[in-house]
C-alpha cells in the first residue's frame, strides 16, 4: 500500500493546503531555535548599532551624491538578514536534519517533498520580511536613515527574490556538506569574506577596485547593491536594480539546478 493511499486525507489535500500545513512546523519550530532567532534577527540589528557605534554617523559617496552612513548599512544589513535566513540557517538545519534522519523520516510521509521545500521557501522570505522592517524602523527612529517611500515596492521585491535565490543556493551548498559539526565552518568560509568585499561592513568606496570585480561574480554583492539603490535618495524612478536582479536569479537558477540533480533525504554519513 502506497503512503498516499495510508493516508487519504492527506493526499485529497490542495497543494496550498499542504504548504500551509507544512508552514505552520516550519514557523513554530524557527520561533523555538533561540540560536537561529539571534542570529537571523538580533545580530543585524546589533551589527547596525555597532558599525554606526564605532565608524560614527558621517557621510558615504554613492551614485548621484552622498549619504549618511546609516542610510548605507541599513541595506547592506538588510541583505545580511535575508541570507542568514534564507542560505546561513537553512544550510545548516538542513545538514543537520539530513544527517539525523530527520529529513529520511519526513521524505516518507504522504506530505510530498515540493511542500517541504515550499514551506522552507516562505518561512525564510518571511523571516527576511521581519528583519527587514524592523533594521529599517531602527534604522530610521535611532540613526536618521532615511527611505525613499516611492522605492518600497523595490525593497520588497528584492528581500523576496533574494530569499527565493538564496534558499536555492542554501539547498545546493548543503548537497556539498556531508556533515552537521562542518556546516557551520564552511559557511563561515565562503560568507565572511564575500560580506566585507560586497560592500556589508565596508563602504563600497573604501574597498579596492579589484576586490570589487570579485565580489561583482558573486551574489551577495547584487543582493546588497539592489537594496542600496533602493534606499538611496539619488536614485531615479521606482529604484529597482534590473542588472542585479538578473545576476541574482542566475544564482539562484543554477542553484535550483544542482539541488535538483543532487539533493538527497539519505544521511550522507551512514
Amino acid at each position: 500500500m502506497s503512503v498516499a493511499a495510508a493516508h487519504p486525507h492527506v493526499a485529497r489535500r490542495s497543494g496550498g493546503a499542504l504548504v500551509v500545513h507544512q508552514l505552520r512546523y516550519d514557523v513554530r519550530a524557527f520561533t523555538r531555535n533561540r540560536q537561529g532567532r539571534f542570529f537571523t534577527l538580533a545580530l543585524p540589528l546589533l551589527l547596525l548599532v555597532l558599525l554606526c557605534s564605532i565608524f560614527g554617523n558621517g557621510s558615504v559617496r554613492v551614485a548621484g551624491g552622498k549619504i549618511r552612513e546609516s542610510t548605507y548599512y541599513v541595506p547592506g544589513l538588510v541583505a545580511l538578514g535575508v541570507i542568514s535566513a534564507s542560505f546561513m540557517n537553512l544550510v545548516v538545519s538542513i545538514t543537520a536534519q539530513r544527517e539525523s534522519g530527520i529529513l529520511k523520516r519526513r521524505r516518507s510521509t504522504p506530505l510530498p517533498a515540493w511542500a517541504l521545500i515550499a514551506s522552507r521557501a516562505l518561512t525564510c522570505a518571511g523571516t527576511a520580511m521581519v528583519n527587514a522592517v524592523v533594521l529599517i524602523a531602527i534604522g530610521a527612529v535611532a540613526y536618521g536613515a532615511r527611505l525613499p517611500g516611492r522605492t518600497i515596492p523595490a525593497i520588497i521585491f528584492a528581500t523576496v527574490i533574494g530569499a527565493v535565490c538564496f534558499c536555492a543556493l542554501g539547498y545546493a551548498l548543503a548537497t556539498a556538506i556531508n556533515s552537521a559539526d562542518s556546516a557551520q565552518p564552511v559557511l563561515q568560509l565562503v560568507m565572511l569574506p564575500l560580506y566585507f568585499i560586497s560592500g556589508i561592513f565596508v563602504p563600497s568606496a573604501d574597498i579596492p577596485h579589484w576586490l570589487t570585480d570579485v565580489a561583482n561574480v558573486f551574489p551577495v554583492r547584487h543582493l546588497q547593491q539592489m537594496l542600496l539603490k533602493a534606499f538611496n535618495p539619488y536614485t531615479t524612478g521606482a529604484g529597482f536594480a534590473w542588472h542585479d536582479l538578473l545576476i541574482l536569479v542566475i544564482w539562484g537558477a543554477a542553484g535550483l539546478a544542482i539541488a535538483v540533480r543532487r539533493f538527497g533525504w539519505q544521511p550522507q554519513t551512514r
